[in-house]
């Protein structure tokens, strides 16, 4: 069922929407070039092949029957490292709602919360399993996906919190917690990532002096703030001369840069290789694919 959906709905980047905001279906036919993103808090579910991520220096390798969990915004560099035409990659991805987790967490009663390494493998348990799988099955009948497919995420999310994720997706539903106000400031930075970058105004959303602020903000996401909208504006670019076929300078002028020179030299340091050759590279392996 996830294999037919994503294959009939996949994009050039082998993602997959669906009508439930949030939840997509990734794919992949044969092992991926590296992958730079700054990742939301979200679980994703490997139904087959197996995937590398790697978040400062920790690298997580896993595949079918395993999960990744990611509770804070953070830099990763992720590939998926076995696929094959034949066995391709898929995994279920479900954007934790932090809305959804405070709500639960009332529900349920105060247990411990505890932030962990915002990035965990490991096994995906079995009521966690059923509601993914009876979520997926809804995928091919949209008006039961419809009416009843936020329903089962919020379940998903109610047996994240009472399995072995729990204190760590816990954390997520504290509303006055140090990561919740630093996602406040996220946000602003997320969507506003091509204008200049104004501490002040996302100290005061943080609910924090700018010093405080930027204490909370690295050990939450491990970057400062300029660092963190420096790699979401190179990471958007990259994917808009990958994904779109965006010139260069289209690219760099597109997410805030005025200078193409200083957009390169940032992008190489980051990425290893001009962006001029990143395109190069990415047109010649799609072209090898194709084959």
């Amino acid at each position: 069922m996830a294999r037919k959906y994503a294959d009939a709905h996949r994009n050039k980047e082998g993602v997959a929407t669906t009508p439930i905001p949030g939840v997509f279906i990734l794919s992949e036919s044969a092992p991926s070039l590296l992958q730079f993103a700054i990742t939301k808090p979200l679980v994703a579910f490997v139904l087959q092949g197996r995937k590398q991520v790697t978040m400062g220096s920790h690298t997580f390798d896993f595949g079918a029957g395993e999960s990744l969990l990611v509770t804070a915004d953070v830099p990763t560099v992720s590939q998926v490292i076995t696929a094959s035409a034949a066995t391709p990659y898929y995994s279920l991805v479900v954007e934790l709602d932090a809305a959804v987790i405070t709500e639960l967490v009332g529900d349920m009663g105060k247990l411990q919360a505890t932030p962990d390494l915002p990035v965990r493998v490991d096994q995906i348990e079995e009521d966690v399993a059923e509601a993914a799988l009876r979520l997926l099955k809804l995928l091919d009948r949209p008006h039961a996906l419809k009416m009843l497919g936020r329903q089962l995420v919020r379940e998903l999310h109610y047996w994240l919190l009472s399995g072995r994720y729990g204190k760590s997706v816990r954390a997520l539903g504290n509303t006055d917690s140090h990561a919740r106000r630093i996602a406040r400031a996220v946000e602003i930075i997320r969507t506003q990532y091509d204008r200049p970058l104004r501490i002040k105004m996302l100290a005061d959303a943080a609910g924090m002096s700018i010093s405080v602020f930027h204490t909370h903000f690295r050990n939450v996401t491990t970057l400062t703030p300029l660092q963190f909208q420096k790699q979401l504006r190179l990471v958007e670019a990259r994917r808009r001369m990958l994904a779109e076929g965006a010139a260069v300078s289209t690219a760099a002028h597109g997410v805030g840069y005025e200078s193409v020179t200083q957009f390169t030299r940032e992008y190489s340091r980051m990425f290893g290789q001009p962006p001029a050759r990143s395109i190069r590279d990415a047109h010649l392996s799609s072209i090898f694919a194709g084959q």
